[in-house]
C-alpha cells in the first residue's frame, strides 16, 4: 500500500520520532543529560522529538518540570520539530494547558484520551474537540486504551479527522482493522506508537513511528523507517529482523526502565526513575547490554 501523503499546506508528521525519556539525577530532572540526548538523537537523523509522554514519565512531573523539560528539548533540538505530550482527565485544566503549551514553538500536541474516567465516545469527541479548539498548533490523537482505560472507536477517529487542527494519530490501539480504516480514509496521518508494529503499520501505509526504542540504536531505526517509506520491503525486513529482539527486550519490563538501563550503561544518564516506576532488573540489563554489543558489531 502506498504511504499516506499530507495535503498541500498541511503539517507533515511522517518519519521517525523518538518518545524521549526524562533523565533524573538525585531526584531532579537532569537537563544536561536531556540536552545531550536530544543533540545525539538529532545527529543520528531522527525526524523529531516527543517529550513528556509515558516514556518521559510525565505523570511524575509537575507542570513546572514539564515546561522546563520542553524548553530544554526545544533549545537542544537544532530546529527539528517537537511534539509535546498532553494527558489528564480534567477538561478545564487540559484546555488551559493546551493554550499554554501553544505559546511555545512546538510543532504539535500529542493528546491522549482522558484516563481513569472512561468516557463515552461522545465524551471523547468533546475532549479532543475542546483541546484542539484551545490549541493553536496541530493535534495528534494518542490512542492507547491499555493506559487510559477507554478505546477510541473507528467512527470516533474518523469524526475527529473533520477538525482542522487534528492531523494524525499515534496508534497504540491494538486493532489493525481500525488502523487500516484510518489509513484508507487518508485524512489522519497514522504513526505507530507500538514499537513492535513499526514494520506492519508502515507496510500497510502508515507514515512513521513515535518510538521509545529509538532512544538507542537510533540510526538503525531511522534507516528502517526510511526503507519502509520508500517501499524497499526486503531491505527493511532484514533491518527489522535484526532490531526485533531489542524491541522485545526493551518492553520485557515496564517502559522506560529497560531503555534507561541501556542509556545508563552507555554513560548518557543515571539509571534513575521516579517511583512507582522502577529500574530494570539486573538480569534484563545484562541481556540488553549483550544484545546491543552484538548489534554494534560490523
Amino acid at each position: 500500500m502506498p504511504q499516506q501523503q499530507p495535503s498541500p499546506n498541511t503539517p507533515d508528521f511522517s518519519g521517525f520520532w523518538v518518545a524521549l525519556v526524562t533523565p533524573f539525577r538525585d531526584g531532579a530532572v537532569d537537563h544536561t543529560a536531556l540536552a545531550a540526548l536530544v543533540r545525539r538523537l538529532a545527529d543520528d537523523g531522527v525526524t523529531g522529538f516527543v517529550p513528556c509522554g509515558s516514556t518521559g514519565e510525565a505523570a511524575a512531573l509537575d507542570e513546572t518540570e514539564q515546561l522546563a523539560v520542553l524548553d530544554t528539548v526545544l533549545g537542544a533540538a537544532g530546529g527539528l520539530p517537537v511534539v509535546m505530550g498532553v494527558s489528564g482527565y480534567h477538561m478545564g485544566k487540559a484546555t488551559a494547558w493546551a493554550r499554554k503549551l501553544s505559546e511555545r514553538p512546538v510543532a504539535g500536541l500529542l493528546v491522549a484520551a482522558p484516563h481513569y474516567v472512561r468516557p463515552s465516545q461522545a465524551g471523547l469527541l468533546e475532549w479532543f474537540h475542546a483541546i484542539a479548539d484551545a490549541s493553536t498548533v496541530p493535534v495528534l490523537v494518542y490512542d492507547i486504551p491499555y493506559r487510559t482505560g477507554v478505546t477510541i472507536a473507528r467512527e470516533t477517529l474518523l469524526a475527529l479527522a473533520e477538525h482542522p487542527r487534528i492531523r494524525g494519530i499515534k496508534d497504540c490501539g491494538g486493532d489493525m482493522a481500525k488502523t487500516r480504516a484510518v489509513i484508507a480514509d487518508g485524512r489522519l496521518q497514522v504513526l505507530t506508537g507500538e514499537d513492535h508494529q513499526i514494520f506492519g503499520t508502515m507496510a500497510e501505509g502508515g507514515v512513521g513511528a513515535i518510538a521509545a526504542s529509538g532512544n538507542v540504536q537510533t540510526r538503525r531505526f531511522v534507516q528502517l523507517v526510511k526503507l519502509l517509506a520508500e517501499n524497499r520491503l526486503a531491505e527493511a525486513r532484514a533491518e527489522w529482523q535484526a532490531l526485533q529482539p531489542l524491541v522485545e527486550l526493551l518492553f520485557a519490563e515496564p517502559n522506560p526502565g529497560p531503555v534507561k538501563a541501556l542509556l545508563a550503561h552507555r554513560g548518557e544518564m543515571r539509571d534513575e526513575l521516579r517511583s512507582p516506576m522502577t529500574r530494570a532488573s539486573d538480569s534484563l540489563r545484562e541481556r540488553l547490554v549483550a544484545l546491543e554489543e552484538r548489534l554494534n558489531r560490523p
